[in-house]
């Protein structure tokens, strides 16, 4: 039923019936945004994000990249350490938040896992909490494959338990996917190019959850318990593996991003390189196994993998191009269409994926929520909306993706982060 909300100083102050909350906005001066007929909703929120900035800012940088995100109806994003240099210090994690990025909304940390993501010495994980890195990862490279092997990932499993923090992994065995550059199977060969078998992903994920099972006996008697979240699950096998753990009570979670749901290997025919990402796109099954993954909760939130390219790096031969797609500005659109109208998953389930969910998985308290007391965090977006993709008129500095022209359904109206406007669009 529809309600009112009053956002004061930065937070929500009230959710109350239509018309009972004239008087105190009044009293605090508050501006109104008539919401009639569209879906008022916590902001979204990213958990994995390539903002490029330190190092690579012809991609993107902080102030792009977020407003692109603003405009997909994010008000929240964790950018991953992969940067030049790697996030690996206190010092580096508070200067990604400082206010002179210039960021449109919140920007968390997600800090390197080991030094320099070099896989062979952990960071100071306490020291990073501190500075608000909200997990660790070596994000692009799979802790435990180079460097000192297994060892390193069932310390970085153990320390950031201590610490409160997850583990965040790219599931990929690298030793098996060398010179690899899409999915193995009868296109990649028909392509004349190296595939990325399955057993990639699913072998280290497997690997991982032993590990996970491993440091949570050992931990048991202190209170703590290690936190594995799978990046960007592609594969059917690597997500029973997921939804065993799940079963057994181990601390085990996983993302998915759109693209994995909305498209597989075929988008890569003619060899576009603006379908071409890390993990690949993969079989039909796979993509369909993605949809059953989020239709029964064993996935549990939407990411987008947002890795931004210049054009000038994307139009190359294939396998010299660069891995990755934007996503900021099409999550909402394809998840609402694809799982909301495809599939018929309820509405408040799609933006829980996109908001609470991410929130309460790396504890972000006061977001992902409209309750009394959260943080200010709101998008408004027209359900019924239907528009198509224009990358080329995208806010974020880059331009690959390989939905442009594609239908999305649900356009964003307004973007506030801790209260403010952030983006605006005028109705159609």
């Amino acid at each position: 039923m529809p309600q009112d909300l009053l956002l004061v100083a930065g937070q929500v102050l009230a959710v109350a019936d239509p018309g009972t909350l004239s008087a105190a906005a009044a009293e605090h001066g508050a501006a109104t945004l008539d919401c009639a007929g569209l879906i008022v909703a916590p902001g979204l929120i990213d958990i994995h994000v390539h903002l490029r900035e330190p190092g690579q800012t012809w991609k993107e940088t902080i102030a792009s990249g977020t407003r692109a995100a603003a405009a997909g109806g994010f008000t929240t994003v964790v950018a991953m350490p992969n940067t030049v240099p790697v996030i690996d210090t206190p010092a580096w994690a508070s200067w990604l938040q400082a206010p002179e990025r210039g960021a449109a909304i919140s920007v968390l940390p997600m800090a390197a896992a080991t030094v320099g993501s070099m896989g062979e010495t952990l960071t100071d994980y306490a020291a990073l909490r501190a500075a608000g890195a909200v997990g660790v990862t070596d994000d692009g490279k799979p802790i435990g494959v180079a460097g000192v092997g297994d060892r390193i990932m069932r310390d970085a499993l153990e320390l950031a338990a201590r610490c409160g923090l997850p583990v965040s992994q790219h599931a990929e065995d690298t030793r098996m996917t060398r010179g690899a550059s899409m999915n193995a199977g009868a296109l990649a060969f028909r392509m004349g190019l190296r595939g990325m078998s399955v057993e990639s992903e699913r072998s280290l994920v497997e690997r991982d959850i032993a590990l996970v099972r491993q440091v949570s006996r050992s931990l048991a008697g202190e209170g703590f318990t290690p936190h594995l979240h799978v990046q960007h699950i592609s594969t059917r096998d690597a997500l029973e593996l997921v939804r065993g753990a799940k079963q057994e009570g181990l601390h085990v979670t996983c993302e998915v991003m759109p693209h994995h749901f909305a498209l597989n290997e075929s988008a890569l025919a003619g060899y576009n390189t603006f379908a071409k990402m890390n993990p690949p796109l993969r079989s039909e099954a796979d993509r369909l196994a993605m949809l059953e993954g989020l239709l029964d909760g064993t996935v549990d939130c939407i990411a987008t993998d947002h890795a931004p390219h210049a054009a000038f790096e994307k139009e190359q031969e294939f396998e010299k191009a660069p891995n990755g797609i934007t996503g900021l500005e099409t999550a909402l659109g394809l998840s609402l269409r694809i799982l909301h109208g495809e599939h018929g998953m309820p509405l408040a389930k799609v933006l829980a994926l996109l908001s609470w969910a991410p929130a309460q998985l790396l504890a972000l308290a006061g977001r992902g929520t409209l309750a009394a007391g959260a943080r200010a965090d709101v998008v408004v977006f027209d359900p019924a909306a239907t528009w198509h993709f224009n990358a080329r008129a995208a806010l974020s500095k880059s331009k690959n993706s390989p939905f442009d022209g594609w239908a999305m359904q649900g356009r964003v109206r307004w973007t506030l982060c801790g209260g403010q406007i952030v983006f605006e669009q005028g109705p159609a």
